[in-house]
């Protein structure tokens, strides 16, 4: 029986780690989960969210019965993980800010850590920066609207160039001689704008995704592969029950999921 494993987000970021995982595990079979009822999680208060993810969690466990569960999001992830852990048997992978990497592979020793508001006030996040920063510089900077912005894109309604050029802008830094050369993307939404992102940064920098990393540690936890044939057709699960629309549903079958 092929391995099943559920990717689970606030919203439609975490197609970006799902992705990955397809590509790292293609035999297994998939189902993704949008808590879309409750997007953003940006902004809710932790107990509430706290609730929210181990009561869902528990139902989800239930009707899907997945081998393993990857949190595709690092506002639930750096929060609500070790509630999970310990709750539930079912292994879970986490999403968490890539400050490591990406401090080890700077020049400049000049990084940014773009997130949400949520993902770069929380200590979880401060306690990376002082374990990992390697001697660099490291610029936390928290977006109200960026997530929502990568959700637009999905739904077939951009934003415009200059509203998320101004959502990034604090993230280059230009001081004392040296550059930012490293932006650590903290919320699985935005590798979905990367190729806007690098159109629009002020001079090029390495945007870092932690995806591909969540995609090995998933396929290292989930077993030996049943060969390279596809599993059985992915589908995607919305809290809020909604039919995605013709735009929304040609971008999740780029992603190979359908209802």
């Amino acid at each position: 029986m092929a391995t099943t494993i559920l990717v689970f987000d606030s919203g439609l970021g975490g197609l970006t780690v799902f992705r990955e995982v397809v590509k790292a595990r293609p035999d297994a079979h998939y189902v993704y989960v949008a808590d879309d009822a409750f997007f953003p999680y940006n902004g809710r208060a932790e107990a509430e969210l706290v609730a929210r993810v181990g009561a869902l969690m528990g139902e989800l466990i239930e009707t899907h019965r997945p081998d393993l569960i990857v949190i595709a999001c690092n506002t639930a992830s750096t929060l609500v993980l070790p509630h999970l852990r310990t709750r539930f048997s079912v292994p879970f992978v986490g999403t968490v800010p890539a400050i490591k990497p990406a401090c080890a592979g700077s020049r400049t020793k000049r990084v940014s850590v773009l997130g949400t508001e949520a993902t770069v006030g929380r200590e979880y996040t401060h306690a990376l920066i002082r374990e990992f920063a390697n001697g660099s510089d490291v610029k936390l900077v928290g977006s109200a609207k960026l997530a929502g912005f990568a959700e637009a894109e999905l739904y077939g309604a951009p934003v415009a160039d200059d509203l998320i050029a101004q959502e990034i802008a604090p993230c280059f830094v230009d001081a004392g001689g040296r550059r930012t050369d490293t932006v650590v993307l903290a919320c699985t939404h935005y590798p979905l704008l990367l190729y806007r992102l690098e159109r629009l940064a002020p001079w090029p920098v390495t945007f870092v995704d932690p995806a591909p990393a969540i995609a090995r540690r998933a396929a290292d936890l989930s077993g030996p592969k049943a060969g390279d044939a596809p599993g059985s057709p992915a589908r995607i699960v919305f809290t809020s029950s909604r039919s995605p629309s013709a735009a929304l549903g040609a971008a999740l079958a780029r992603f190979g999921l359908g209802g």
